[in-house]
């Protein structure tokens, strides 16, 4: 049972709250979750939690309450400590923040959760917002985040409160130390700049413990282009090394004042692409970031690896390197797979149109739906010939590795038909 979760002796039955407080010394600090450390190493997403708990990690965050007491429930079953997120309001969204009538109820909404949720023993803390700044002009905000997070610790003094915020610069920073006083840890989603937080968070003075409550390979916003603005994706091997390098140099080498993080995402979802932040295909299969975190947080590798890919081409071309053909003409593309353990590898080809979505800040994107009946040939060595779809425009090919274990690999190529 993973420290910090109260064991009734089945395992299922919640038998008291969880004590969870922040410990300081000598200017480190620590978690601290019935009387031990505990260091979080964590994953976004309420599902798979077996599995989590399997390969070492100890939490999961959410960005709302829903289904709350049944993710709690489950955390308990599999030794999870859990982030509870309250969903502030975004003026993106529509929120106004001069509304005071619809800011008290929020803040009433709120209280009623935590009253509900308070003692249960899978709970860690709060997580008050996330991202709620983000294009935001009211800065009126930031004093709801902190009328919350006060009113948290008058219901609930046995968990600490964290604001999670999309990145940071010095502003923001001076806005969450003059009016945001009430929360204990600051949660900051970083993906491209992830290896510079920590010397930033210095140089604008953040002095209080931070967790990384999101993080992952750079978003589709921060990575190169095609010529026609297609953002280019990793490939999931690619995505595993990246996963662990940044784990292992930056989030563990800041333990004393960063008190863990939460990787994203333990799933799958659209965003740009079906592939690119999930570590789990939407069919289950386990990616190299999965991998990549069982050894960061257990010590060992998967007794199983995922396929890994060395390389992937369409038209004789890299992702990045404008892959175009004519319209009519037969495209070929070709993906070079090896299985650490000799497993059979098979493969599936998948073409679609690009995303058109301009949604930002993970919000609901719909997946471009797989056009049929264009892959010609699909070969044991990895290679595809395959028709171009009947209109000019932008595309994009997918490939699927799977193993035959419960394990994968993907990457795509995005490309333009032209007449």
């Amino acid at each position: 049972m993973i420290s910090g979760c109260k064991s009734s002796g089945n395992g299922s039955e919640p038998d008291g709250p969880s004590v969870v407080f922040v410990e300081e010394q000598d200017g480190a600090f620590q978690l601290i979750v019935n009387d031990e450390p505990f260091y979080i190493k964590g994953a976004g997403g309420r599902d798979r939690l077996d599995t989590l708990a399997a390969y070492g990690g100890n939490s999961i965050r959410t960005w709302g309450v829903d289904n709350a007491q049944s993710i709690l429930d489950d955390a308990y079953k599999n030794g999870i400590m859990v982030t509870m997120g309250l969903w502030v309001g975004h003026e993106r969204h529509g929120f106004d923040y001069d509304d005071d009538a619809a800011v008290q109820q929020q803040l009433e909404s709120f209280r009623e959760s935590v009253k509900q949720l308070k003692d249960h023993p899978a709970l860690l803390m709060w997580g008050v917002g996330n991202e709620m700044e983000l294009s935001a002009t009211n800065m009126k905000v930031w004093d709801a985040v902190n009328d919350i997070a006060e009113m948290i610790k008058e219901e609930d003094p046995n968990h600490p409160t964290l604001t999670v915020v999309a990145e940071i610069n010095e502003e923001k920073i001076n806005y969450l130390k003059e009016r945001v006083p009430a929360i204990d840890l600051l949660g900051v989603n970083s993906y491209g700049g992830l290896n510079s937080l920590p010397s930033r968070l210095e140089q604008y003075g953040w002095t209080k413990p931070y967790v990384v409550t999101e993080w992952g390979i750079n978003g589709h916003w921060e990575v190169g282009k095609t010529s026609w603005g297609a953002p280019i994706e990793p490939t999931s091997t690619r995505k595993g090394e990246i996963y662990q390098s940044r784990y292992e140099d930056v989030i563990e080498a800041q333990q004393d004042q960063c008190l863990g993080s939460y990787v994203f995402l333990w799933g799958q979802k659209q965003e740009r692409t079906s592939t690119w932040h999930g570590l789990f295909l939407d069919t289950g299969e386990e990616l190299a970031g999965v991998d990549a975190m069982t050894k960061v947080w257990s010590g060992e590798w998967p007794d199983n690896r995922v396929p890994a890919i060395t390389e992937f081409t369409a038209e004789d071309k890299l992702p990045g390197q404008n892959v175009q053909i004519q319209l009519g003409k037969v495209g070929l593309a070709k993906v070079t797979a090896i299985d650490p353990d000799g497993d059979p590898l098979t493969y599936e080809w998948v073409i679609t149109p690009e995303s058109t979505s301009d949604a930002q800040g993970g919000d609901a994107e719909t997946r471009p739906g797989e056009i049929e009946g264009l892959i010609i040939a699909a070969e044991s060595d990895g290679s595809v010939s395959f028709n171009t779809p009947e209109e000019a425009g932008e595309y994009r090919l997918f490939v699927y590795i799977f193993d035959g274990n419960f394990n994968a690999a993907t990457a795509n190529i995005p490309f333009r038909v032209y007449e």
